[in-house]
């Protein structure tokens, strides 16, 4: 590679990435450049690799599951110096808006990303401009934390985000749908939060979920089945279901699975193409069930995030379990939708 240049996975379109040299970013006004020494592969990266980028973006830089190292500071900035450890995650909020006033910054209604409309961390280096250190997310890293542990600490930090928010709480009964990543984050979390009784409902990826220990997994390969085998284990039904996985017929099978004046969280976004359900309005009306959406996480929730994994409340050596270059983040995608790893971490200088 040609000096003073970087290897970078350019989204160029749906289901196409282009492994291209590109000139390292010089370190922006007031910013930070980092090298990259770890970007976890998120689902929504996977559902934006099939679907495309909000807003029609192309010839752009995915990955914002960030971990590196700071090599050159802006003499502006006096957060950070050379050497230091840094985690990234891609919130960017606007700070005027109508929730950023109100301190809902994942709410913020001119909501950006890195990854999206910032360049991300499928790439040797990233830039972090201003508004990023001022409005985003940079973290020092937890001494002795890996840069791959690290990088786990962007979706944990929604998984806290919610859980707190929810209220998740010493006795009570709470059912996960789903396997992956996140659905294991919130089986693990709700038992650091002292819940009596946590459920998976799991499919493609129950041998790794089983590896945690979790005392319930039932398979969801039969939903009917798994609602049946569930209900008799819950009683009246769960205080709150979880549905950690993008697609509708989840929703439906959590309303017949959660109690009267339970909670149904609808965490993680399903296809642009088909994001419309259908729900027994009936049932929510009379059994007073609340549904509720999760996204993002506070100010603070990538610093909890990694004091969770430091503190080993959240145990992220059990989920990264698979690395890849940015030549091969195709098929690093492709072994988490097979279920052949949690959570693939891309190191560009493999």
């Amino acid at each position: 590679m040609k000096k003073g240049y970087m290897k970078a996975a350019v989204f160029k379109d749906i289901e196409h990435i282009v492994i291209e040299e590109r000139p390292i970013p010089e370190c922006p006004s007031e910013g930070v450049l980092v090298k990259v020494n770890a970007c976890g592969i998120c689902g929504g990266d996977i559902r934006n690799y099939y679907n495309g980028l909000k807003d029609g973006i192309k010839d752009q830089i995915m990955g914002h599951e960030i971990a590196g190292e700071v090599v050159e500071v802006d003499p502006g900035v006096r957060r950070f110096k050379a050497g230091d450890r840094v985690a990234l995650a891609p919130d960017v909020s606007c700070g005027e808006c109508y929730y950023c006033k109100r301190g809902q910054v994942n709410l913020c209604e001119n909501h950006r990303m890195l990854g999206t409309h910032f360049p991300g961390g499928f790439a040797g280096y990233i830039a972090v401009p201003k508004i990023v250190m001022e409005r985003g997310f940079i973290e020092h890293i937890p001494e002795g934390m890996s840069y791959d542990h690290a990088a786990f600490g962007e979706p944990s930090s929604g998984v806290l985000a919610c859980q707190e928010y929810n209220q998740v709480s010493y006795g009570d009964t709470v059912i996960v749908i789903g396997d992956g990543p996140v659905g294991c984050l919130h089986m693990e979390v709700a038992k650091a939060r002292g819940a009596r009784k946590v459920i998976m409902l799991a499919r493609g990826r129950m041998k790794q979920a089983q590896k945690f220990g979790f005392e319930y997994i039932f398979s969801n390969k039969d939903p009917k089945e798994a609602t049946n085998k569930v209900k008799e284990l819950v009683g009246p039904g769960a205080d709150i279901v979880i549905c950690a996985v993008p697609n509708t017929a989840a929703q439906q099978q959590a309303l017949e699975l959660v109690r009267k004046r339970g909670r149904i969280i609808i965490y993680g976004g399903v296809p642009k193409s088909n994001p419309m359900t259908t729900l027994d309005s009936n049932k929510i009306h009379y059994d007073e069930i609340m549904i509720l959406g999760a996204f993002s996480y506070p100010c603070t929730g990538l610093y909890h995030a990694l004091q969770a994994i430091h503190n080993k409340d959240i145990h992220a050596e059990m989920y990264v379990n698979g690395k890849v270059s940015l030549d091969n983040i195709v098929n690093g995608m492709e072994m988490v939708t097979s279920g052949q790893a949690i959570k693939v971490v891309v190191d560009p200088w493999m």
